[in-house]
């Protein structure tokens, strides 16, 4: 993956830093890496950003001594290999998984440990993902590189790594899966999108060569990968629904805690699978029981895990859960005995408890909070974001800005939305001057230019015979 326009790459990459140091007040120092192309894989540092201690400022610069500066190193240089210091880089890049080091004492991968025997700073490593098929193609004969034992990576996934993002937190401010990991999986989306757009400027340059010849037939191939970044950029909407999640769940344990005698979802659910459990242990030697009770239990532990509507967890139940428990309690092979009475009650409870979250007359028992507090958390908790439905997020917006203190979390998803609405805001202005520009070119005779820009909110056309070669 060839990326241009240098200074239009730093300033994306310096625009997630921020974002990501903005939102996670633990996280000290951020730095991206650029990756590829294939099979050379060169690992190039692009930015750095330091928190300025006590304060929102952020330092820019590269370290004076790096291996990945400029010209940075190659996969041959950072992959595993007998003898040489595992490096976290390597893993990113060959696994497509991130490495989290949360207790640097025990980094297996950390290269000043291995090498000085000094211990590195608790950090994140994120892989950036973007799909092969629109980098590369459809093409078969791409040369993948390869691990030392000569066997290729990145045959059996669809994705290719193009960027590393790292980020430095405070001393045990970080482990493996939380909250902030999460935040910064859900944000190398982001600048995926905004690589492949710079991508794309090189392939437009190459339609204009041939634009006398079949300008109708390029302006549409434009109109098509000019809205494909943008399409992509519309993972927006999935991050402000998962933020809505889990202000939702967050309800839910608070109805659950402000009301311990309630029997919810959990503890009916915790109990059901204490007898899914038991009678695994009973039908050992009947593998199509067995079978249904691991299905069943999977389908559970799924309504148990997440938190989506109670809709979805009512679709679940009625087309899984329960018929699943009426052919288990229908068959004579089971000596269910006093349990199977136990069981339908829990199943009919279970029923309404996926609801408590809606329902008035639970609500009107928790006294902690003002009612009005109460009302539109549930209200907004259970709402939709979606780009005809902008206004959601401005009131949960307002709402966090005057209740946070009384919502668990409720700061930090305050602060994660902010973002993320000047990110839905960036979308809406691409997608309206990309059309308009489309359709200027459409239905007039002037040239089209040689590449579009596509930053911080602004889509201009640009005269430009520069590409890295």
């Amino acid at each position: 993956m060839r990326i241009v326009q240098e200074e239009i790459l730093e300033k994306s990459c310096k625009e997630i830093i921020e974002t990501i140091l903005g939102c996670l007040d633990c996280a000290t120092k951020g730095t991206i890496y650029l990756i590829g192309p294939v099979p050379e894989l060169r690992a190039i540092r692009v930015t750095s950003g330091v928190r300025v201690e006590g304060s929102d400022e952020i330092q820019w610069g590269l370290p004076g001594n790096s291996d990945y500066n400029y010209p940075g190193k190659t996969w041959l240089q950072y992959r595993d290999e007998p003898g040489r210091p595992l490096e976290a880089m390597g893993w990113c890049v060959e696994r497509q998984k991130s490495w989290t080091a949360d207790n640097p004492r025990e980094d297996e991968r950390s290269v000043r440990k291995q090498v000085k025997g000094e211990i590195e700073d608790y950090h994140h490593m994120e892989p950036v993902l973007v799909k092969k098929k629109e980098i590369y193609g459809t093409s078969d004969n791409l040369e993948y590189p390869k691990r030392w034992d000569g066997t290729p990576i990145w045959q059996n996934t669809d994705y290719a790594v193009v960027a590393v993002i790292k980020i430095h937190f405070l001393p045990n401010s970080i482990r493996r899966g939380d909250k902030s990991t999460k935040l910064i999986k859900r944000l190398s989306k982001f600048i995926g999108s905004e690589l492949l757009s710079l991508y794309l400027r090189e392939v437009y340059y190459m339609t204009q060569r041939d634009l006398e010849k079949r300008k109708l037939e390029s302006c549409n191939e434009l109109a098509d990968q000019l809205r494909n970044p943008i399409m992509k950029l519309a993972f927006v909407s999935s991050a402000v629904n998962a933020e809505i999640a889990f202000l939702r769940e967050q309800w839910e344990k608070y109805i659950a805690q402000s009301l311990p005698h309630l029997l919810t979802k959990e503890k009916i659910i915790e109990r059901l699978n204490e007898f899914i459990s038991t009678k695994m242990a009973v039908v050992d030697g009947d593998q199509e029981i067995k079978g249904v009770l691991g299905s069943l239990l999977k389908s559970q532990n799924e309504v148990l895990a997440h938190y989506p509507h109670p809709e979805k967890n009512s679709e679940i139940l009625n087309n899984r859960i329960l018929p699943m428990w009426k052919d288990l309690l229908g068959r004579d092979s089971l000596l269910w005995g006093s349990e199977k009475e136990e069981i339908n009650h829990l199943l009919g409870e279970l029923r309404r408890a996926i609801w408590y979250g809606l329902d008035e007359h639970i609500r009107s028992q928790i006294n902690h909070i003002p009612d009005s507090v109460k009302n539109e958390w549930c209200r907004l908790a259970y709402s939709k974001f979606s780009p005809d439905n902008q206004e959601v997020l401005e009131e949960i917006l307002d709402f966090l800005e005057r209740a946070s203190e009384n919502v668990p979390h409720g700061h930090h998803v305050k602060q994660v939305l902010k973002y993320l609405k000047l990110v839905s805001e960036v979308v809406r202005e691409l997608e309206s001057k990309v059309n308009s520009i489309i359709e200027n070119i459409k239905s007039s005779d002037v040239e089209l230019p040689s590449v579009v820009t596509i930053a911080n909110g602004t889509c201009n056309w640009v005269k430009s015979n520069t590409f890295a070669k």
